[in-house]
């Protein structure tokens, strides 16, 4: 397992960008449930944040790729609007224990 951050640095409905042994992820809280991808687009595989930690639509109930608006659900990943609709964010397996993320190991 890789530390990601305190628990703390996600706050419920907020996003954070993280980095961990080169990989770009994003972590989001929806309903005090943590959920992280890899931070890229199936699209152009390029990152999806137009700002820091910015990778919510206007709602804060989408991600949304600043790059050409596609937009994901939260909870799974997947692309319901854009140039990848049908496709889907890559999620990774994370655990809060003791106040902090931990992004686990893939077998």
């Amino acid at each position: 397992m890789f530390r990601l951050c305190a628990a703390s640095d996600i706050a419920e409905g907020q996003s954070k960008g993280l980095e961990i042994q080169g990989q770009r992820l994003l972590a989001i809280r929806k309903n005090g449930t943590l959920h992280v991808y890899e931070n890229r687009c199936p699209h152009r595989k390029i990152p999806l944040e137009w700002l820091p930690d910015q990778f919510l639509d206007s709602s804060g109930s989408l991600i949304q790729c600043a790059t050409h608006g596609a937009l994901f659900l939260i909870d799974t990943g997947e692309c319901v609007a854009g140039p990848c609709a049908g496709q889907a964010l890559r999620a990774r397996s994370a655990i809060e224990r003791d106040g902090i993320i931990w992004l686990q190991n893939e077998q």
